[in-house]
């Protein structure tokens, strides 16, 4: 079953449990898919999906720590339930020690040197790595490394 169908399944099911708040992220996230697929004129592959989503949580994510700043817990933890809900059709997150082990690969397989080559390791990371690790984190582990060098 494809990423796309789990999620249209989940809406039904929400649907039968009346859990609206389930219902609610679901047909959201829905709703970006299709818009993406609209802008492409095809169908989106599983990967795709997942970038739809991951770009959901990382929406989330920056609208949290604006919601820090003028002091809204309840909006904060709407998100961090929507976050929850977005997190059932990510793949399994990679943790910090298994991104630094593939950075260390890389820097080693494509002889990085310097700080300057951050790009070239980075565009050789990002679709390893996309949508299995938050690229935020990604880019400040290469920072570390390649300061390090």
């Amino acid at each position: 079953m494809s990423l796309r169908e789990r999620i249209l399944n989940d809406i039904k099911e929400s649907m039968k449990n009346k859990d609206k708040e389930t219902l609610a992220v679901v047909r959201m996230v829905k709703g970006a898919i299709q818009l993406e697929e609209i802008s492409k004129k095809r169908e989106l592959t599983d990967d795709e999906v997942v970038g739809v989503i991951s770009k959901q949580i990382k929406q989330r994510k920056d609208a949290n720590n604006e919601f820090e700043k003028g002091n809204r817990q309840d909006l904060i933890d709407k998100n961090n339930s929507e976050i929850s809900i977005l997190n059932r059709y990510m793949p399994e997150q990679l943790d910090s020690s298994e991104v630094e082990e593939i950075v260390d690969q890389k820097i080693s397989e494509l002889k990085i040197e310097s700080s300057k080559q951050m790009g070239i390791l980075m565009k050789e990371l990002t679709p390893i790595l996309k949508g299995k690790a938050d690229m935020g984190m990604v880019s400040s582990i290469v920072k570390q490394k390649l300061s390090e060098e």
